[in-house]
């Protein structure tokens, strides 16, 4: 019989008999070692490992009872193929006994998310959730995005589904409250306003623009806010607002009236939503052409935080209830659950995952499948979502999604980048400086989106530090001003700066002090002796790191930097022929086209006007006395 198979790489169709696996000398062996394990398994809860000759961890899985569950793998020919091929590849297994199938229940998605053993359905693309902190280790609280250990002293609020949805939301806070974003070290410098201050998007406590019991209200109102109050909240500022209006001030009213606006927009925004629903996630699973996307909904505080989706990995033949219970013991192994989970599907042993996830998190959880009313709903939208993400993923070039994936994971981001930028700067001994930025994406460069930037600052000539800075602080001054919400997708999610550790250095520092911390920063450093595939790679807060030289992501990071590196130099070039072809007569007023034609044609030069005496320039057709009075002034002063 065929069966299709899809492990690691494409579909393919391959003839399988049960003939193979009685002959196969390496199933019988396969048998004789499960066989062997037997003998001292006992009949506990637990965890077992089936592993090949190579020491690599095939499959991990669970049982109520090990040595009634293991035992059911040594009659191969009663198995499914792909169980059997799996068997059939094993050298030996491992076990650990827990007291309850609950904890074996947690215990196995641990060891999955950790080995990631071939035969097991995996989640991929698990990178920590990031969260709001309002820090507390400072006189003046920051509001800022947070990931990963909660090592800082503050108050933590999410998690959030995506960097942009936490952004969102920060960037909506800052104009309602106007708190500081920016670093201990920048606060402690400053000397006047930033930027920030000037788009309303802080109150500069750095220079004292506004006193401390004020600025502790707008924290503890932020507080409130994010805790679940913020009905409470809009209604203290409308009474506020009128009370304002009332004593005729009316600036302090608009004050109020552009909070209540700020924070009524992190509510609108919200795509779904529900009433009573104060922490919930809702997880939904749509599965076609033997794929499958999961998405994920989070709602924290009675507010939507936004959706994440997933692709895990596993057979073809996989049914959903089974990828559903794998893909929620492996989501939840390592992260808090919410007080309830909606499902689009019943899962494999539910009152088995409720018990396990009540134990992991010391509180009672719930999971439901809603078949009507509000819940349902969101359980339908998030099915929508789930349907049109594995269709977009499907309509992708293979190849460039692979070459994200692995860019993602070589420089730690979230996720694979759906916006890169790159940077370059080109000149010949300082004249004519130019930077240049281009762009990629999933589908490929993104021309439309490349631009150049002329360096006009007083610059000393070479100084590829000095225009950097210009470059970087052009860009994101004007990304602020002009989309500071993000909602038009030219923010980038990766910026690739062509220079070592001292570029990557002003890069850092010009973010700083326009305070955005989320983009990811990375510089490519031309290796030893300037050779391509020697190339050094640095990432803010790690070590540098070396890709091997025949790396599909070097040879992708290359690509990149070589069209950033060609675009700049064409810019460059552009400019330079634009300045050559320049004539010393474009800047003399009233000379036009055929009055300098005239000219060069009767002095040969620009030079030769310019030396010119004043009866000379008479005598040229065309030039009557004023005009050649104004050029030989032009050239000589006006004596």
């Amino acid at each position: 019989m065929k069966t299709p198979v899809s492990i690691d790489g494409p579909t393919k169709e391959i003839e399988l008999t049960e003939d193979d696996f009685v002959s196969d000398g390496h199933a019988a062996r396969s048998v004789a070692a499960i066989q062997a394990a037997l003998k001292t398994m006992p009949s506990t809860p637990g965890v077992y490992r089936m592993i090949n000759d190579r020491d690599q961890v095939l499959y991990v899985g669970k049982a109520k009872n090990l040595k009634k569950r293991v035992t059911s793998y040594t009659h191969i020919l009663r198995l499914p193929l792909r169980i059997a091929r799996m068997v059939a590849q094993t050298a030996r297994m491992e076990i650990i006994t827990t007291h309850t199938e609950a904890e074996a229940l947690l215990l196995e998605s641990n060891m999955i998310k950790k080995l990631k053993p071939r035969y097991n359905i995996l989640l991929r693309d698990d990178k920590s959730f990031p969260y709001i902190l309002i820090t507390e280790d400072h006189t003046y609280p920051r509001i800022v995005k947070h990931r990963g250990a909660r090592t800082k002293e503050g108050s933590c609020f999410g998690p959030f589904a995506s960097a942009w949805a936490v952004n969102n939301t920060i960037n909506h806070l800052q104009r309602a409250f106007l708190l500081r974003s920016c670093t201990d070290a920048v606060f402690a410098n400053r000397s006047r306003p930033c930027l920030l201050y000037q788009i309303k998007r802080c109150s500069a406590p750095c220079v004292d623009r506004i006193s401390k019991p004020d600025y502790d209200g707008l924290v503890d109102i932020c507080r409130d806010f994010l805790s679940g109050r913020s009905q409470v909240i809009l209604k203290q500022l409308e009474s506020d607002m009128l009370a304002a209006s009332e004593q005729m001030d009316f600036e302090k009213a608009a004050m109020f009236r552009d909070r209540i606006r700020a924070l009524s927009q992190i509510q609108s925004h919200q795509d779904i939503n529900l009433d009573g629903l104060e922490e919930a996630d809702v997880i939904a699973l749509h599965q076609e052409g033997g794929q499958s996307c999961v998405q994920v909904f989070f709602f924290r505080s009675g507010s939507n935080y936004g959706n994440r989706a997933y692709f895990p990995r596993h057979e073809q033949t996989a049914e959903i209830a089974e990828i559903l219970s794998a893909f929620v013991g492996q989501f939840y192994a390592n992260k808090p659950a919410p007080r309830l989970v909606l499902l689009s599907h019943e899962v494999e042993g539910h009152k088995l995952v409720e018990e396990a996830l009540t134990l992991n998190n010391d509180r009672k959880i719930e999971l439901q499948v809603p078949k009507r009313g509000g819940k349902r709903k969101l359980v339908e939208h998030a099915l929508t979502n789930a349907k049109d993400a594995l269709g977009r993923r499907m309509a992708e070039s293979a190849s460039q999604r692979k070459l994200l994936d692995g860019l993602a994971d070589v420089l730690d981001l979230d996720g694979p980048p759906s916006r890169i930028e790159v940077y370059d700067n080109s000149h010949i001994q300082g004249t004519n400086m130019v930077g240049g930025m281009i762009v990629a994406g999933p589908e490929g460069f993104i021309k439309n989106a490349y631009r150049k930037f002329n360096i006009k600052g007083d610059i000393a000539p070479g100084d590829d530090y000095a225009m950097m800075r210009e470059v970087l602080t052009r860009r994101f001054a004007r990304a602020r001003k002009e989309d500071p919400d993000r909602e038009n997708g030219t923010w980038p999610d990766l910026c690739l700066i062509d220079g070592g550790l001292g570029q990557l250095g002003v890069a850092q520092e010009v973010l700083e002090e326009l305070g955005i911390e989320d983009v990811a920063l990375v510089g490519v450093a031309k290796g030893v002796d300037r050779n391509a595939g020697r190339e050094v790679i640095h990432i803010p807060g790690k070590a540098p790191l070396r890709l091997g030289e025949k790396d599909p992501v070097l040879y992708f990071i290359q690509r990149l930097r070589d069209e950033a590196h060609r675009w700049a130099i064409g810019a460059h070039r552009a400019r330079r022929s634009k300045q050559i072809g320049k004539s010393q007569l474009d800047d003399v007023p009233g000379i036009g086209g055929a009055r300098k034609k005239a000219l060069l044609h009767h002095f040969g030069s620009a030079r030769g006007v310019a030396d010119a005496g004043l009866k000379d320039l008479e005598a040229v057709d065309g030039i009557n006395a004023s005009l050649a009075r104004k050029i030989y002034d032009h050239f000589h002063g006006d004596g």
